[in-house]
């Protein structure tokens, strides 16, 4: 099974300010820029088969206007805490309290393939047990001062491989990583 993470940073490395909001973040109200371009984004959710967010980015997701923007894809909140799922989302999306290790083995005893893994805590509790293949990352040209970090403390180093990096006409570099 591979496990990857699509996520965008400032170029100082938050992936949110310190209260999760995200209106630094260009196009969030949608995932494509005025030009059309996606980043890539509808290919790899078209690669993906299960997503496991956190609780707080899940909230956060909620709170955008227009329509779900996972579709029917099956989706795993982790959290410790009880999560509110609307009713409208109940035949694709489920809370776990599993660990970040026993969430994985249930996914590949049902047969998915691809995982991909959202919200700043998860993707750091994910790291931290090696559970992370991919790590595609956008940096938006912007500097936000204080916020929310992509990484976190590690108990170890992360060895990692460059596979990629592709710019964007507006400032957007995107790098794909490998966790060795």
């Amino acid at each position: 099974m591979k496990v990857s993470v699509y996520i965008a940073t400032s170029l100082d490395g938050f992936i949110a300010r310190k209260d999760g909001a995200l209106d630094w973040l260009p196009g969030i109200e949608s995932p494509e820029s005025p030009e059309g371009e996606d980043y890539g984004y509808h290919e790899f959710m078209d690669s993906i088969d299960v997503l496991i967010m956190g609780r707080n980015t899940f909230e956060t997701v909620l709170s955008f206007e227009g329509d779900w923007p996972y579709g029917a894809k099956r989706m795993f909140i982790l959290s410790s805490q009880p999560v509110t799922i609307p009713n409208e989302l109940t035949d694709s999306v489920e809370s776990s309290s599993s660990s970040p290790g026993e969430l994985i083995a249930q996914l590949a005893k049902g047969g998915f393939q691809h995982v991909y893994v959202d919200g700043g805590k998860t993707i750091q509790s994910f790291l931290r047990v090696g559970l992370i293949d991919e790590l595609i990352i956008t940096r938006i040209p912007i500097l936000i001062g204080s916020g929310i970090p992509l990484f976190g403390e590690a108990d170890a180093d992360i060895q990692i491989k460059h596979l990629e990096t592709h710019t964007f006409s507006n400032g957007l570099v995107q790098s794909r990583y490998q966790i060795i």
